[in-house]
């Protein structure tokens, strides 16, 4: 089973999608894939559902910072986003972040949509990552994983300064039984230098 997305509808649908060679869905993000399509230590990264600033903090052993790129209101819209968007309540406002480390290097980009109304309850300082801001206000949260992805990108490889194809996933935060965030999160290749070399 895999997971489609919504194809863009506008100019103004700016963010970076990866263009899928494969795609997979719940069924694979639960069963986990094949060692020779994905190493272990990988597979941890994408389909855990810990934290990706967490475990990019531990692997490197440097303070993760985020460098805000996009804060757009964009209506009721999809965005060209996974459909899971309309699981959260409109006005939606995406926000774009690049994820690297204190020195300077890229590891993850992270789109992700919120309600628009409520995105400053939970987002008080919007240059912190999403769990950091979360966990100081000891919100309690579920992540639910529901599609990985792998595939091409020119942006990303310009911006991460490496060659893809990359891979990315797709998931809902949950909180007191509420989609809060839905988030797409696309990882750096520079990370076999933690978690070993990809299969091309």
């Amino acid at each position: 089973m895999t997971t489609a997305l919504t194809p863009p509808t506008s100019i103004q649908h700016q963010w970076h999608r990866l263009a899928p060679i494969w795609q997979g869905g719940v069924e694979q993000v639960q069963a986990g894939l094949p060692h020779s399509q994905l190493p272990p230590a990988w597979q941890i990264l994408l389909l855990g559902d810990g934290s990706p600033t967490r475990h990019l903090g531990l692997l490197t052993r440097e303070k993760i910072e985020v460098d805000v790129i996009d804060m757009s209101p964009i209506g009721a819209g999809d965005d060209g986003a996974p459909s899971l968007i309309s699981a959260i309540p409109n006005p939606h406002l995406r926000r774009q972040v690049w994820l690297r480390t204190a020195s300077g290097q890229r590891l993850a980009y992270a789109t992700s949509w919120w309600d628009a109304n409520h995105v400053d309850d939970y987002l008080q300082n919007r240059n912190l990552p999403i769990w950091e801001s979360l966990t100081r206000l000891h919100t309690e949260l579920y992540r639910d994983i529901q599609g990985i992805y792998y595939g091409r990108s020119p942006e990303l490889e310009t911006a991460f300064q490496q060659k893809g194809p990359f891979w990315g996933r797709h998931y809902l935060f949950w909180h007191d039984g509420k989609p809060l965030t839905l988030i797409y999160e696309v990882f750096s290749p520079y990370l076999c230098k933690y978690l070993g070399e990809l299969q091309s």
